[in-house]
């Protein structure tokens, strides 16, 4: 089975009492564009990442709003911004022990936690079925193309609410020189 491989450029995740602090309590978080997983979104809302010295303007808030916030980033945009304590690679929910850097719109800054999200597999429990794979295991996933190579440590994450999609950020996207739709074979 062909797994389609989508690249996450950097985003957030906010939930409802940040979000209200950075935009207010009437503003909503509206749909731009639908995302690949079902109920999940690219809003109309944009922020700035602040670093030590440096920043990152025009970062997507992902939607729908969230029990917790995070920001995922990936390494190359740790080491612009000088985090210091560098980001974990983390799967995207595990906020322990994470690296905090402060999100900004307009004047209002708030700090949340921020991660380097680790590459992982969403796969709905029927496909999660015919693969042969479980919640939490990890695979290797290999990539042909210009610059073919193998995914290695891939958290696998199924749930009714997912569709099958190897998720990479914008350093391992461009590292196999992905550029349109890609798929990648599941190394047994």
């Amino acid at each position: 089975m062909k797994i389609p491989i989508e690249i996450s450029a950097r985003h957030i995740h906010l939930s409802k009492e940040d979000f209200e602090k950075l935009f207010g309590k009437t503003e909503k978080l509206n749909v731009l564009k639908n995302l690949s997983q079902p109920g999940e979104f690219a809003s109309d809302k944009i922020v700035e990442l602040i670093g030590e010295d440096k920043k990152i303007e025009n970062v997507r808030v992902l939607g729908p709003l969230r029990k917790n916030s995070q920001a995922e980033i990936s390494m190359t945009d740790a080491y612009f911004l000088k985090l210091n304590p560098f980001p974990k690679i983390k799967v995207s929910g595990d906020l322990a022990d994470t690296t905090n850097i402060s999100v900004k719109n307009k004047n209002i800054s708030v700090k949340i936690p921020c991660i380097i999200a680790k590459r992982h597999l969403h796969c709905s429990e029927e496909e999660a079925k015919k693969l042969k794979l479980k919640n939490n295991q990890e695979v290797s996933i290999s990539v042909d193309g210009i610059r073919k190579l193998t995914f290695h440590e891939i958290a696998v994450r199924v749930s009714d609410k997912f569709k099958l999609a190897l998720h990479l950020d914008t350093d391992e996207g461009n590292a196999a020189g992905i550029s349109g739709k890609t798929f990648g074979e599941l190394v047994k």
